[in-house]
């Protein structure tokens, strides 16, 4: 993998145990930790990424273009 990841959550003084899982999968969530595991667990070919990058820049453009009319 790349950098290592580490998403770390202090309880606060009288705070549930609930409370403290929820903000910790809400820092998971925002550091993007499950998207990047869910990436790099099989290999994709720099032709396939490049390929799925432009699909996706091309459906932004055509979201905005829809958004402008």
């Amino acid at each position: 993998m790349g950098r290592p990841v580490r998403a770390e959550v202090e309880a606060r003084k009288g705070e549930h145990a609930e409370r403290l899982i929820r903000r910790f999968i809400k820092k998971v969530k925002k550091e993007r930790i499950m998207e990047q595991i869910r990436d790099l667990q099989f290999f994709e070919k720099p032709s396939v990424k490049r390929n799925r990058d432009k699909q996706r820049i091309k459906r932004l453009k055509r979201l905005e273009r829809n958004e402008k009319k």
